[in-house]
């Protein structure tokens, strides 16, 4: 693959969503899951309220561009345990999984006790069930993949630590609420584009070479962090296996509303739909206020892993 090809091709009239496309009062949107369900896009977005805490709300598409908002959120902080008290602060970044002829929801829930992922399930995107909250604290970013492995579910996520610089790690799970046998997969590189800390992002893809990766990685800077996307390739049958992680980031913060914001110098994904013509639709935060998206070809993705990869000891 040729040196500094663009492998993302934005879409030309991003933002896809704002808050100005929402029928109830929030400042931002951003930070999308999105899925297939039957003929339509179905989108789950964060949004900030104005009292700074968020809630998750809910847009149709039939084309995958053009997103309209439903008139009510999809879900906010629960009122009843067991869930409240983990909720109190704000529900945030949902992913979907589809699986079994259902939709997985993982999301941030942030309270005084710190901030766990919660899982719920939906069949239909009307009805909600949350099932558990299947972190302790401090977990972000819990990625479930969309099939079992020798029995078990497998997710990759992202636990808070100083000692270990914040890296991805995977899980595994009988039930898809007991989670164990963890392991760490990909660190942060020094002086390189994700030196601070790595986390998952949209579930991951699963593609004929591989389980295709789309994550986030931070650089510090003295203007603040850049959080720009990466990808990386894991093993079909071992996804503990990690065929090649590309050096190279694909996408970065360039168009205005990506570099100013709430949170400035963000791109940051929670959602990738594969298409059968062999593209990807990726949705991405622009610094926190907007919703982006752009197209890319996977064998080219999964091209940059394996032809332009990390040197293994960065990741072994």
């Amino acid at each position: 693959m040729e040196t500094g090809k663009i492998l993302i091709k934005r879409y030309e009239k991003n933002p896809i969503l704002t808050k100005h496309d929402v029928p109830y009062p929030v400042e931002t949107v951003h930070n999308a899951g999105v899925v297939k369900h039957g003929e339509q896009y179905v989108m789950l977005f964060r949004s900030h309220l104005r009292n700074g805490r968020s809630i998750i709300g809910i847009a149709e598409s039939i084309d995958g561009i053009h997103f309209k908002v439903r008139p009510e959120p999809f879900f906010t902080t629960a009122r009843e345990e067991p869930f409240a008290s983990s909720e109190e602060y704000g529900v945030e970044d949902p992913r979907i999984c589809a699986m079994d002829g259902e939709y997985l929801v993982t999301y941030s829930a942030y309270s005084r006790q710190g901030v766990r992922v919660g899982l719920a399930r939906t069949r239909d995107f009307v009805h909600l069930e949350r099932i558990a909250m299947i972190t302790q604290a401090d977990y972000r970013n819990v990625v479930i993949f969309p099939g079992r492995f020798r029995g078990r579910y497998a997710r990759l996520d992202r636990p808070h630590s100083e000692i270990l610089p914040w890296s991805i790690w995977i899980s595994y799970s009988p039930d898809l609420i007991h989670w164990g046998d963890s392991s760490v997969l990909i660190k942060p590189v020094t002086y390189h584009w994700d030196e601070m800390k790595v986390g998952p992002g949209a579930t991951p893809i699963r593609t004929d070479k591989g389980w295709l990766n789309i994550f986030h990685g931070v650089f510090r800077t003295m203007d603040g962090a850049i959080y720009r996307l990466g990808v990386a390739l894991h093993d079909l049958d071992d996804p503990a296996r990690v065929l090649g992680i590309a050096d190279d980031w694909i996408v970065q913060p360039e168009d205005p509303w990506e570099v100013t914001g709430y949170v400035h110098n963000v791109v940051f994904t929670c959602g990738a739909v594969p298409e059968e013509d062999g593209t990807v639709k990726i949705y991405w935060g622009g610094a926190d206020t907007v919703v982006c998206m752009g197209t890319a070809i996977i064998d080219e993705l999964i091209n940059l892993c394996l032809t332009r990869p990390r040197h293994e000891t960065f990741f072994s």
